[in-house]
């Protein structure tokens, strides 16, 4: 676990701060070592827009562009401003180099017809797999909380800030961080105007979550082709906030893990943990224990993809201006029949209002990610 904590949490350091030691370097060597012999470490390590040293997939996610390999070259990141800091940003573009927004120009489906009607009949069929895009916003084991920023042209995905502070989570003892790979279907949104009949509680106002449960460890802004396994009801300070559990289609276990059932045979555990995690990761901060639809039970595929169903077409309304999304940016350059759709020229000229900022490697403040929480008792692990 204190390995994976290193890890898993690249963009924070090591929590026990013995970096500079020789005892500590050695760890930090001995570890990427480790790391380069795990299935997919040097496939991860490749398509960035620089050529990078070994040592960096323990930071591998600060260049400020970054394109991804295999099934996803089609989509690429350019960051601006510096990591952990309000103004820092990731934009999408597309195999053609245009600015996109992740949220409304990414398809929900990853076939031919991706765009087009959702067939409920073939989702609900048990021996056909649905493949889904899923944008990784969190990777796995690290605590920033990054989000789309839906309320921003483009809606790049940054780091949640309240109150004035960046947000982190806090560790859970056992746990380091999000314990998935965390991030969201795009062409989906939980309104806000509808009350759900299964948790009596209107939508938290975002695209729907997703926990990826696979083996490797992505990086923000990756898109992966997933299916879907089930989901998980989470009721969050008063609003429904539905979590899907999916896997990577390009996963080594993806070929035998179908359905929510099959996750509890193969990864015994991941599921009771999952709960524990969203019931009290808010606790550190003085909040009371979530709440959840189905007493917490995780309902299956077909269940799930109904919900994901029902998001895509509230999102279709939203981007087609037939309800009402406050303060959401819906500009898109590829939904043509949207009232918000724009030119290539018009998405170029929102990224040239942003400041542009150099990668660099950087100290990073002290955060939640060097600390662990036992309740209400916080105390250090040293590597």
């Amino acid at each position: 676990r204190a390995a994976a904590s290193s890890a898993g949490a690249p963009e924070e350091g090591p929590p026990g701060g013995t970096a500079g030691t020789g005892e500590g370097m050695r760890a930090a060597a001995g570890l990427s070592r480790l790391l380069l012999r795990l299935p997919g470490a040097a496939e991860r390590g490749r398509g960035s827009c620089r050529e990078q040293p070994p040592s960096r997939l323990l930071q591998p996610w600060l260049a400020g562009c970054r394109g991804f390999g295999g099934l996803m070259a089609q989509y690429s990141t350019e960051q601006r401003g510096r990591l952990h800091s309000p103004d820092y940003r990731l934009y999408f573009k597309n195999s053609k180099g245009k600015y996109i927004s992740p949220f409304h120009d990414i398809p929900l489906f990853t076939g031919p017809n991706e765009v087009k009607e959702i067939d409920a009949k073939r989702m609900k069929l048990s021996e056909s797999e649905v493949v889904l895009n899923m944008i990784v916003e969190v990777p796995r084991w690290t605590n920033a909380k990054m989000e789309i920023a839906t309320k921003e042209p483009l809606n790049p995905i940054k780091q949640d800030v309240k109150e004035g502070k960046l947000r982190y989570v806090a560790n859970i003892f056992p746990h380091k961080g999000y314990i998935w790979n965390y991030g969201a279907f795009p062409q989906t949104w939980e309104d806000p105007h509808h009350k759900d009949d299964n948790t009596e509680c209107y939508g938290d106002n975002d695209p729907i979550d997703v926990c990826e449960i696979g083996s490797q460890v992505r990086s923000p802004g990756e898109v992966v082709q997933v299916k879907v396994l089930g989901l998980l009801g989470l009721i969050d300070e008063g609003e429904s906030d539905w979590k899907i559990i999916a896997i990577g289609v390009d996963d080594p276990e993806s070929q035998k893990i179908h359905d929510i059932d099959d996750v509890r045979k193969f990864k015994p555990g991941y599921l009771e943990a999952t709960v524990d995690w969203f019931k009290v990761y808010k606790v550190p901060d003085g909040k009371p224990e979530n709440r959840f639809a189905f007493n917490g039970k995780f309902k299956d595929k077909a269940f799930a993809l109904d919900i994901i169903k029902s998001t895509h077409e509230y999102w279709r309304a939203l981007i087609h201006k037939k309800t009402d999304g406050g303060a959401i940016k819906c500009t898109n350059i590829l939904v043509g029949t949207s009232p918000y759709c724009c030119n290539e020229n018009d998405a170029q000229a929102i990224l040239e209002s942003v400041r542009a900022s150099f990668c660099a490697f950087l100290p990073l403040p002290l955060n939640k990610s060097h600390q662990w929480k036992h309740t209400d008792i916080k105390c250090t692990i040293v590597i």
